[in-house]
């Protein structure tokens, strides 16, 4: 039997929409007030989905204590409370939240060995949330 387990974690991080092979003007077109000098931030909300058989000892798909910890070290502790803009990750990537979804989602895919990782979804406000199934689509 398989079954999909979905973790919701909270962590906070600001950014400048900006791409630097753009003019002024196309960034402002393009990005709005997200192309603050200063940056803005936001209170994400990423949910992590996971499949996998249910275990018949446990009765879980994975120890929810191995993914939180995973979590916990490899993605909030790198992204809480940083300015995107000037990690590794976004060296030469706009910081979007679209581009955010899938660094993580290539993160968790590498590492979290525990269970089957099934996609990324994160909210970056009330009425923004983007997904990533690790498919080459971002959904909004």
């Amino acid at each position: 039997m398989k079954a999909h387990l979905t973790r919701r974690y909270m962590f906070s991080a600001s950014h400048r929409l900006h791409n630097a092979e753009m003019s002024q003007e196309q960034n402002q077109a393009t990005y709005g007030k997200c192309n603050n000098p200063y940056g803005h931030g936001h209170n994400y909300a990423l949910e992590v989905t996971v499949s996998g058989p249910v275990d018949e000892t446990t009765g879980m798909v994975c120890n929810l204590t191995d993914l939180d910890g995973f979590v916990e070290r490899k993605i909030l502790e790198h992204f809480d409370k940083q300015n995107l803009n000037v990690l590794p990750e976004f060296e030469r990537e706009v910081p979007t939240t679209e581009n955010l979804c899938t660094v993580i989602y290539d993160i968790l895919q590498r590492g979290f060995s525990h269970a089957h990782l099934e996609k990324v979804r994160m909210e970056e406000t009330m009425m923004n949330s983007f997904e990533y199934a690790g498919d080459g689509e971002i959904r909004h």
